[in-house]
């Protein structure tokens, strides 16, 4: 597993809030309140990936509030971005500005020594059908600033106010973030430099995507993202017999030799087109696995997965794992029935 975990479950009640206060503190150099202390639910993961922080967090309502003499004394080197999952956050700022962000929003602040106070208020999407309060979900990200590939002078263009991670480089930055959350327990502590250094890059690309500077990234970096990108897209599109790395290439308006390259920077030794048969052979197998699908016919799963031709397809599942469509199929029922018991059906 990487990073460590506090669940309020595991404090007794009374010791909730406090302990979760003292670590977002430690995090971020807030002085949390709530209103609803007594009653406190909250989740919190710290992943350190070498330079860069990650965490991702659940919590009932608050409002975090970050003075000058915090703000000198404990991260005056960082950048924090947030990511909201669920629930609505705002920023106060002392001098009376406002920014909200639902979920799918980024809020990016900076610790300065010229930085004066602020703070944010949090508030859930909705009550529990107990009739409790919901929780506020969110990604934080803490890199050091002479790591941004940008000018400290074009970021600070971003710094309290609200940006959306729904589309385009803040997307892959969002699902990155997530997913790796949901991959913490299968992780390794030797994975999280390089998780560390993806999240720079994505972090960079979404900033000078907001800042129309992306052109000033390394190449790099530049690399890492359209390489991510190229992969959503294929994901997003691989019901279409039509996907093709030339239609790849020109979704993205590149040629199909920089395809090519960029996509061996990431998978040395593996072409674009057997990346493509080898996502929809997974999707087709994990098909032919579910019980749930067991009367739709073989042809019809590769044919919602893009492989409409039986014998092209039939010849790469077998060559792929070693059996017929039919007999994975057949093998992976009586597996499950097995499981399940004789007595089910």
């Amino acid at each position: 597993m990487i990073g460590t975990v506090f669940r309020s479950e595991d404090v007794p009640v009374g010791e909730r809030f406090d302990r979760w206060r003292e670590l977002i503190d430690q995090s971020r150099a807030n002085d949390a309140s709530s209103p609803h202390a007594a009653d406190f639910r909250a989740e919190l993961r710290v992943m350190e990936l070498g330079p860069v922080t990650v965490w991702r967090t659940a919590f009932s309502p608050a409002t975090f509030r970050r003075t000058r003499r915090r703000i000198r004394r404990n991260d005056a080197e960082l950048y924090h971005l947030s990511l909201l999952t669920d629930g609505r956050l705002t920023l106060l700022h002392e001098r009376g500005g406002t920014a909200t962000i639902g979920a799918g929003g980024v809020l990016v602040d900076a610790s300065r020594q010229a930085c004066t106070s602020h703070a944010y208020a949090s508030a859930a999407s909705a009550a529990t059908a107990e009739g409790r309060p919901g929780v506020v979900a969110g990604v934080g990200v803490d890199l050091p600033k002479d790591l941004l590939p940008l000018p400290p002078r074009q970021v600070e263009r971003l710094l309290g106010h609200g940006l959306s991670a729904r589309t385009g480089p803040g997307a892959l930055l969002a699902d990155f973030l997530t997913g790796m959350d949901r991959q913490a327990e299968a992780l390794r502590p030797v994975d999280g430099p390089r998780l560390g250094t993806v999240t720079l890059d994505l972090v960079s690309a979404f900033f000078a995507h907001a800042l129309d500077t992306e052109a000033v990234l390394p190449a790099e970096t530049r690399y890492e993202v359209l390489g991510r990108r190229i992969r959503a897209f294929i994901e997003q599109h691989l019901p279409d017999p039509e996907l093709t790395p030339g239609t790849v290439a020109a979704a993205h308006h590149i040629s199909l030799s920089h395809l090519h390259r960029v996509f061996g920077e990431q998978a040395p030794g593996e072409t674009v087109a057997a990346w493509i048969r080898t996502q929809r052979l997974e999707r087709i197998r994990a098909d032919l696995a579910d019980p749930a699908l067991r009367d739709l016919p073989i042809h019809a799963l590769a044919t919602r997965w893009g492989m409409p031709r039986a014998s092209h397809f039939t010849r790469a599942f077998r060559a792929a794992y070693g059996l017929s469509p039919r007999d994975y199929r057949g093998t992976a029922c009586r597996s499950e029935q097995a499981r399940r018991g004789p007595d089910t059906k």
